[in-house]
């Protein structure tokens, strides 16, 4: 696996996803044991990360950029099955092979720690375990919510619940609020997000062109997007859900 090593370190204390990542309750002495196993890597965009199948030798965070999970089916045909934004975390403590394939969308920057020591202090720093744990059941919960946004919804309703997620996620992360105007850089493309809700691209612009006449959304280029009102474009997605690999 080729990765580019940063030639910057980040202090855990002042990590840009601290308040959310896997070391959000750990005390100065966990995140120093953090700090003695961690190192960065940086992923060009189009890169892939880890194959489905390959045994990974890491776990990690992803700091910045945008990263998909994606299965390939035995004709050859390959479903994105999920999102990595910063803060969320690659990897399963316990299990040797990755189960999907994991591909930078954008250049994304991991913080990865070695598998073994990270396991070894999973079992000695019960912070961590259980932020883990609180991690693993937030993305169980998202992925059931997801099945209700591809299984029921309109197009339309599809992509507002997409964009209202990514908006409330892009917020929490710059400790942002949602009272006034969110403003965020959609991270796919709309061919990507065809291929993540199940619609064609000419499915995906007409509703985003449809969003945007109604006034639920702004847009400037092809990603730099405001919303106005969030309570809007939440009654366009059907409900408040926080779907998808994105809490």
């Amino acid at each position: 696996m080729n990765h580019i090593n940063l030639s910057v370190t980040q202090d855990c204390h002042d990590c840009p996803i601290r308040h959310r990542a896997v070391c959000a309750k750990c005390d100065t002495d966990e995140l120093d044991r953090l700090e003695d196993i961690k190192y960065y890597r940086r992923f060009e965009a189009g890169q892939t990360v880890i194959w489905s199948g390959d045994r990974m030798d890491f776990v990690g965070s992803v700091v910045s950029g945008i990263a998909t999970l994606t299965q390939t089916m035995e004709d050859g045909r390959t479903q994105m099955v999920g999102l990595l934004l910063p803060s969320d975390f690659v990897g399963r403590p316990g299990r040797d092979a990755a189960a999907y394939d994991v591909v930078a969308t954008t250049d994304v920057v991991m913080c990865c720690f070695r598998k073994a020591p990270f396991e070894d202090l999973m079992e000695h720093t019960p912070h961590v375990a259980q932020r883990l744990l609180q991690m693993t059941l937030d993305e169980l919960d998202a992925a059931r919510e997801w099945m209700l946004v591809l299984g029921r919804k309109t197009a339309r309703e599809k992509i507002a619940s997409l964009l209202s997620i990514i908006a409330r996620r892009d917020a929490t992360l710059n400790l942002g609020g949602l009272m006034g105007p969110v403003t965020f850089d959609l991270p796919l493309t709309r061919e990507a997000m065809a291929d993540y809700l199940g619609l064609t691209l000419e499915t995906v612009s007409r509703q985003v062109s449809a969003l945007k006449k109604d006034g639920i959304i702004t847009l400037e280029g092809k990603r730099h997007i405001t919303v106005p009102d969030m309570t809007a474009l939440l009654e366009e997605a059907g409900d408040d859900t926080d779907g998808g690999m994105l809490v």
